[in-house]
């Protein structure tokens, strides 16, 4: 779901572009988690998929561990965009000058 997110922009920041910019993928995850947590709760549902619901703790080491794309993501957004810029600006020094 955090992947969701950084897909929103190829170069942009979550930070510059919130996530209600995409209303529709904003309701994709809310079905989605929805249905996650439906089906991890309802004893027969559960029962069915042969989970077990997920402890506070093991929540949160889901979280730790998924947290960490969306940063990595946001470097590589910023890596990318610093690269560009410094292509443009050499692209536009380099131009031969007219005589």
């Amino acid at each position: 779901m955090f992947n969701s997110l950084n897909a929103l922009s190829e170069d942009g920041s979550l930070l510059t572009m919130p996530p209600w910019v995409n209303p529709w993928l904003l309701l994709a995850m809310s079905v989605s988690f929805g249905l996650h947590f439906l089906i991890l709760y309802v004893p027969v549902l559960a029962h069915v998929f042969s989970i077990v619901p997920l402890s506070f703790n093991e929540w949160l080491l889901v979280l730790v561990v998924a947290f960490p794309v969306i940063m990595i993501d946001e470097i590589l957004k910023y890596v990318g965009r610093r690269t560009s810029e410094s292509q443009t600006s050499k692209a536009t020094t380099s131009k031969p000058k007219s005589e």
